[in-house]
């Protein structure tokens, strides 16, 4: 077994001894992609999300040097037409590019020292090839295919790690890349090819010279989008067999839609959540949130306003075409939008073309990072967010009213303040810490109208329900008359459990104009 070359099936051997969720559908996929335009795919997806464990499923279905087909027999792909037509079928080539960026005695000379190590292997493994002797990485492939018609499947993990970390040597990285891939014997020496990493790569300066390769991104996963992390339904399997709970799974993990799959889960932490009985910011503590300070702190018009949107739960509107894959040149707000896209601190609806934070596990560590900054009027809000929410249910409507007095004042620079909407916004707001216990809507349907906000507890909490009707320039008891006259919480009730439909509280809140304050009213319905 090779370092670089035919390591066998050792690795993927111990994935699937566990609780393994089977994605080796995308082995079909790929498959149907060998010898054809198609053989080249770059597989981008934020970091803990399956990419290295994708890549070692790879190597132990191509390799010709074992037999895979026990691994391989009672999982999905051995369904599939073209199981056995490339099972254990071809010389396959890995590389991790991060045992080489991470290793100081390479750094100024990491490409030369990538290659020097794949040669020797395989020198090593063709040594009656007659090779000449100045030969690069691609030279010593081409002769060992014309010699011996061996054809490789070629498979980078982490092939950015040069263009996140030395970018001194980009230029020389993509030519080499462009050596190996785009050459007039590249489709001859290669079956197929695998790339994957954090950034995409079509917008690089050399943009040309790796564009026969197909990319599949956070932004646009294609038809990989299920295997892009854990659905729905392969979630829900994994609390059944070890009684986990998944409405908490959900809050915490959920939230990404991903192409066409509406509900991908982080499978780094469900999966560390279902091992330690412990839900927790699991993928959050694998990296630092540094790098995010440094993007929601840019100078760019829209931006801060943009992340205390979405912290409060909206969406916002994002260009993420003009990114050029390059996080050393953010050149404007959607650019540092779309890197965080593509980190997995925002999720991407393509639809809509509008990000948003996913799950609680990632707004954590948003708040965390905006605590880092000097925002100082929004830090105030966060924390007086959960004082907030304990007023309310305490039916203390005098303190409600002062806290969202102060929310306001914060957030007087952000929003436009002059209507229902914009109070509603400013509400959000300051209930940020609600999240944590409450699925909260805006505009829900309710009995004869719209709700302004509701706010259905999760299963794990005891909080009562409560909806929160508001009113511009009149006053708090007419909006409690409202929400009784539209009967909004028979509709709400219907979203509860039996142990929660005791009480739901009905909160009316009212902005004056003349006096920029807030009153509030607070009844208990049984």
């Amino acid at each position: 077994m090779g370092t670089y070359i035919n390591r066998g099936n050792l690795e993927f051997a111990e994935y699937i001894s566990s609780d393994y969720v089977d994605k080796t559908e995308l082995i079909g996929v790929i498959n149907r992609r060998l010898f054809n335009q198609g053989r080249y795919s770059c597989v981008t997806r934020c970091r803990r999300f399956g990419k290295s464990m994708a890549a070692k499923m790879l190597y132990a279905y191509y390799d010709k040097s074992c037999d895979s087909r026990a691994l391989f027999i009672d999982l999905k792909i051995a369904d599939d037409n073209t199981f056995d037509k490339h099972l254990n079928k071809y010389n396959v080539l890995f590389l991790d590019v991060t045992s080489f960026t991470s290793q100081p005695k390479y750094h100024g000379h990491i490409v030369k020292s990538i290659q020097s190590a794949i040669i020797e292997e395989v020198r090593s493994v063709f040594h009656t090839v007659a090779y000449k002797e100045d030969d690069d990485l691609m030279g010593c492939l081409q002769s060992v295919y014309r010699q011996t018609g061996e054809r490789f499947f070629f498979i980078i993990d982490e092939w950015d790690a040069i263009c996140r970390e030395h970018r001194s040597e980009m230029d020389e990285y993509v030519m080499f890349l462009r050596r190996l891939f785009k050459t007039d014997d590249s489709d001859l020496v290669f079956a197929g090819a695998y790339i994957t990493g954090i950034l995409p790569i079509v917008k690089y300066k050399t943009e040309s010279a790796l564009n026969n390769f197909w990319e599949y991104s956070m932004v646009d996963p294609g038809e990989l989008a299920p295997y892009f992390g854990f659905t729905r339904d392969e979630v829900e399997t994994l609390c059944l067999q070890h009684g986990t709970a998944f409405d908490e799974m959900q809050k915490w993990y959920d939230g990404y839609q991903i192409g066409n799959e509406p509900c991908i889960f982080n499978p780094s932490s469900v999966m560390k959540a279902v091992i330690r009985k412990n839900f927790n910011s699991y993928w959050a503590a694998t990296g630092s949130y540094d790098n995010v300070v440094t993007y929601i702190k840019m100078n760019y018009e829209g931006l801060k306003d943009d992340i205390i949107r979405m912290l409060a739960g909206d969406s916002c509107k994002v260009n993420t075409s003009k990114f050029k894959n390059d996080i050393t040149s953010i050149q404007s707000k959607d650019d540092a939008l779309t890197i965080l896209i593509h980190l997995g601190y925002l999720a991407y609806n393509s639809i809509s073309k509008t990000c948003y934070i996913p799950n609680k596990e990632v707004r954590d560590e948003l708040i965390n990072a905006v605590e880092a900054t000097d925002w100082t009027n929004i830090i105030k809000v966060l924390s007086n967010s959960e004082r907030l929410l304990e007023a309310t249910i305490a039916g203390n409507a005098e303190i409600v009213a002062h806290a969202i007095d102060d929310a306001h004042s914060e957030n007087t620079s952000i929003l436009s303040y002059n209507d229902e909407n914009s109070l509603s916004c400013v509400l959000s707001i300051a209930y940020i810490y609600a999240k944590n216990d409450y699925i909260i809507h805006r505009e829900l349907p309710s009995g004869k109208g719209f709700a302004d906000l509701v706010f259905i507890p999760r299963r794990n909490t005891d909080n009562p329900a409560m909806v929160i009707e508001l009113k511009y320039d009149k006053d708090a008891i007419a909006a409690i008359d409202q929400i009784k006259q539209k009967n909004y919480p028979a509709k709400i009730a219907e979203y509860l459990t039996a142990s929660k439909a005791s009480q739901i509280l009905l909160v009316g809140i009212n902005y004056d104009k003349e006096t920029k304050t807030h009153t509030c009213k607070i009844e208990v319905l049984q």
